[in-house]
């Protein structure tokens, strides 16, 4: 039988049976010739491995005869014999051996051990079937690379995260927070290895301050591999215009007035300060640092009351809307006192009018809550309005009310009058003047004229 040896001569001739070495070179020699078969007994899988790790090969009998099993590596040198091993690597280590199977373990796997495997099964005729090793490198470095380390907010910055040395090429994926984000890959191939490039154009707001970008790799050699840097921006003051007294909002004659600003940005703002808008700032008003005091409020205090503040990018403000009411009043008008409005048309996202409920976040959240000091409550008096207050005011609107009649009714005169005058305007004649066209001189036409002298004849009065 083929691979087996015959013995030269009779066992007591002297010449004796040949020796182990010599048996297995005549073995491997004949495997080398081999032809490879159609795997049709022998079972075996591909393996995927990354590199460094271990990678086990196994060749199995599906129906055993205690044939000889047989692996070979990539240039089809003897790996393991049975449960010998020729090839002088220490790295591969039998694992199983069996009539039915060899499973030999290969550690540290390197790229230069990637490559089909053979199994053999000597039989009649012999049969082989290959594995595959395939060996996958995770990128050596991932880096995020920013263009500039602070940015001001509306500006338009540039990311780049690369990831090196890998097999196969990554692909890497941008978030903001939770958003995901879309870049713009390069790829580059150095030997088998590949080094991959992504960019990522981003446009930044207040709202991004302090948020991480964050670049991921996808590749079959590793999981949850990230790197991320924070976003630092830098943005105009937020201003918002706060009233601490009265506490129930309406502002009425001969009461104080306290106003308080807060202002938030990045730089935090260096300088705030109070204005009127549509004339000077009253000489009662008493500024004192961010918060506006009117001990005694009176009708010319009416007017828009700003609160500006500045840092490095720029400067914003908050405009409070003041009203005096009469100290009658008893009713607080729907909307009263702010009215914040956006500096700009990139602010529109930013902020809400100062008169309406605003959620708290995280800019809201941070801003100090103002309480009174005592030299303001010292002045303030009590605004609460009694029994007989709701009696006069009552009082005044039936007194209004009758008034506004009257001066109704001596419009609707004043106009029926016009209209009488007007339509009676123009030039008359008398019976006298008729038949003074035709008259010479005056005496004629007085004679002419109707009811003159010759006429007279005409009118006879009768006495019974």
């Amino acid at each position: 039988m083929a691979g087996r040896a015959q013995p030269s001569g009779p066992a007591g001739s002297g010449g004796g049976a040949p020796g182990l070495l010599p048996l297995l070179l005549l073995l491997l020699s004949a495997a080398a010739i081999i032809p490879r078969g159609d795997g049709q007994n022998l079972v075996t899988e591909d393996v995927t491995v990354v590199e460094g790790d271990v990678a086990t090969i196994s060749c199995r009998v599906k129906n055993s005869d205690d044939s000889v099993i047989q692996l070979l590596n990539p240039n089809r040198q003897t790996i393991y014999f049975r449960d010998f091993r020729p090839l002088k690597d220490s790295r591969f280590q039998l694992v199983n051996f069996s009539n039915s199977e060899l499973r030999v373990s290969l550690t540290n796997v390197s790229i230069s051990d990637e490559g089909r495997y053979f199994c053999q099964l000597y039989t009649d005729p012999p049969q082989e079937i290959y594995t595959t090793i395939t060996v996958l490198v995770p990128p050596r470095n991932l880096v995020i690379d920013i263009q500039k380390e602070t940015a001001v907010e509306g500006e338009e910055i540039e990311l780049n995260c690369t990831a090196m040395a890998s097999r196969p090429a990554t692909t890497i994926r941008w978030f903001k927070g939770n958003k995901e984000l879309t870049g713009k890959s390069e790829v580059e191939q150095w030997s088998d290895m590949y080094t991959v490039t992504s960019q990522l154009l981003l446009k930044v707001g207040r709202e991004d301050d302090g948020v991480p970008v964050i670049c991921l790799v996808d590749h079959p050699a590793v999981k949850d591999l990230q790197t991320q840097r924070y976003l630092e921006v830098m943005y105009k003051p937020q201003v918002r215009v706060s009233q601490n007294y009265p506490l129930q909002g309406l502002t009425r004659e001969g009461e104080p007035l306290e106003l308080t600003c807060t202002a938030f940005g990045k730089p935090q703002p260096t300088d705030m300060r109070w204005l009127r808008v549509d004339d000077e700032m009253p000489q009662h008003v008493v500024v004192s640092g961010s918060n506006l005091l009117i001990s005694n409020l009176n009708k010319t205090d009416n007017g828009t009351y700003r609160c500006e503040a500045s840092n490095a990018v720029g400067k914003s403000h908050a405009d409070y809307m003041l009203f005096v009411y009469d100290t009658t009043a008893t009713t607080e008008p729907a909307v009263h006192g702010f009215t914040q409005l956006p500096n700009s048309a990139e602010e529109l996202d930013y902020g809400d009018l100062s008169g309406t409920p605003v959620p708290l976040t995280a800019s809201t959240e941070a801003l100090p809550t103002v309480q009174l000091s005592n030299a303001s409550l010292a002045f303030y008096p009590d605004s609460r309005a009694g029994e007989e207050g709701v009696i006069r005011s009552v009082d005044h609107a039936v007194v209004g009310g009758v008034v506004a009649v009257v001066v109704f009714a001596m419009l609707c005169l004043l106009i029926i009058l016009g209209r009488y005058f007007a339509r009676h305007k123009g030039t008359y004649f008398t019976h006298e003047a008729k038949g003074a066209d035709d008259a010479a001189d005056a005496d004629t036409a007085i004679i002419n004229a109707e009811g003159g002298q010759n006429n007279s004849e005409e009118k006879k009065e009768y006495f019974i």
